[in-house]
């Protein structure tokens, strides 16, 4: 090769090198993260794993399965993970248990309790307080998950009817889901009326139309937080995906899911 063949091919050459100097040392730097949620957030965390993936080369192993009161469990238990994302108050409560690290926990967004029927079935009026409860007391069945389960809408929806003076009517005629899978599918198939659940799930289920939020007066929030857990072995990656999944650009991919931030 003469010089002039030489100085033509350095600067490509040069080029591939920086490259894979670049991109080998993105793959050797690579982590990969263990994130575990509640369901409700799964509709959310499906997209930005994707995203932060991309952005970051890191990967994320991604656990929604469980109410977050049984993902909450799961960690008290001593599993493995990087980064929980549960409601605020249980963030809290591993905190004290020494299970996520100090002063990590971050608020992301919230989601409240909506009502859903079969898709094409008709809706029942629930815009206000009165109309809720006619409708409740008109329905032939509902459902909801089994709160033994630490599910937060079927525990607040008990208490609920207790205080609107209705629970004995609702019990009979309320089914309890022991399996998770059958949230939606019951309600699809007809064996049940009307369903509930927190909205981010609803709106994620074809099978099935949201009717809409409980009225404001009688509404319940879960605040999900997250949290970096302590026996995690990539903590600075999982607070790296924090930032990523809080950052201002990911917050109309919450709302669009529905959830509210902050």
């Amino acid at each position: 090769m003469g010089l002039r063949d030489f100085l033509r091919v350095t600067p490509a050459l040069i080029g591939w090198l920086v490259s894979f100097l670049f991109w080998g040392g993105a793959i050797v730097n690579a982590a990969e993260i263990k994130v575990v949620s509640g369901s409700a957030v799964a509709p959310v965390m499906i997209e930005l794993i994707a995203r932060f993936e991309k952005s970051s080369g890191h990967r994320v192993s991604f656990d929604s399965d469980g109410a977050i009161g049984a993902i909450t469990a799961r960690l008290l238990n001593g599993e493995a993970a990087d980064v929980a994302i549960v409601s605020g108050a249980q963030i809290d409560q591993l905190e004290r248990q020494g299970k996520v690290v100090a002063a990590s926990r971050t608020d992301i967004a919230k989601v409240g309790v909506g009502v859903f029927v079969r898709q094409g079935a008709s809706k029942p009026e629930i815009d206000s307080a009165d109309a809720f409860r006619r409708a409740m007391l008109s329905a032939k069945s509902i459902g909801y998950n089994d709160p033994a389960a630490g599910a937060p809408v079927s525990i607040y929806l008990i208490g609920l009817f207790e205080r609107m003076d209705i629970a004995a009517a609702m019990q009979a005629k309320t089914t309890m889901f022991k399996q998770r899978t059958e949230r939606f599918e019951a309600v699809a198939r007809g064996d049940v009326e009307i369903g509930f659940n927190q909205i981010s799930e609803i709106i994620a289920t074809p099978s099935v139309d949201l009717v809409g939020p409980l009225p404001a007066p009688l509404q319940n929030y879960t605040q999900f937080s997250s949290g970096i857990v302590a026996n995690g072995k990539e903590q600075d990656t999982g607070r790296a995906f924090v930032r990523f999944i809080t950052a201002p650009a990911s917050n109309a991919i919450w709302r669009a899911k529905g959830f509210e931030v902050p």
